[in-house]
């Protein structure tokens, strides 16, 4: 039998989920050997967990739920929270200090979207496998 995904799950509190988050994510990263083979993309996967796991905390004031499940071809990196409100790309604008989280993502990710949940929304991003080639996207 061969495992066709793997994934793993936990929820980030508002008190100390961001920095949590990052940390869980490099394990995590660390272990399918992203770290060494695509430092880049690994990073880049961490800086999204970062981004989203501060939306989470700071525009729905909740807890976040992070999923990330690698299927061979796509982390698909997946962050809950109550909000029901979908993110939205804002215009730049150099005298704002924030507001560049999703920016931020679009940068950094292959492919992203957004989904309204009963009790919130869930942003999924994903990051396609480094030097691989990809069948399938979401």
């Amino acid at each position: 039998m061969s495992v066709k995904a793997v994934g793993w799950a936990r929820s980030f509190p508002v008190s100390y989920g961001v920095r949590a988050g990052r940390e869980w994510a490099r394990e995590h990263l660390d272990v399918l050997g992203w770290s060494t083979q695509a430092p880049d993309t690994a990073d880049s996967v961490v800086l999204t967990v970062s981004e989203l796991v501060t939306n989470a905390h700071v525009h729905a004031h909740s807890e976040a739920q992070v999923v990330m499940v690698w299927d061979g071809c796509c982390l698909h990196l997946s962050v809950s929270d109550s909000s029901g409100m979908l993110p939205a790309e804002k215009a730049p604008d150099e005298e704002r200090t924030h507001g560049r989280g999703m920016a931020i993502v679009d940068a950094l990710a292959d492919e992203w979207e957004a989904h309204p949940r009963p009790d919130g929304k869930t942003v999924t991003a994903c990051f396609h496998a480094p030097g691989g080639t990809c069948t399938h996207s979401w």
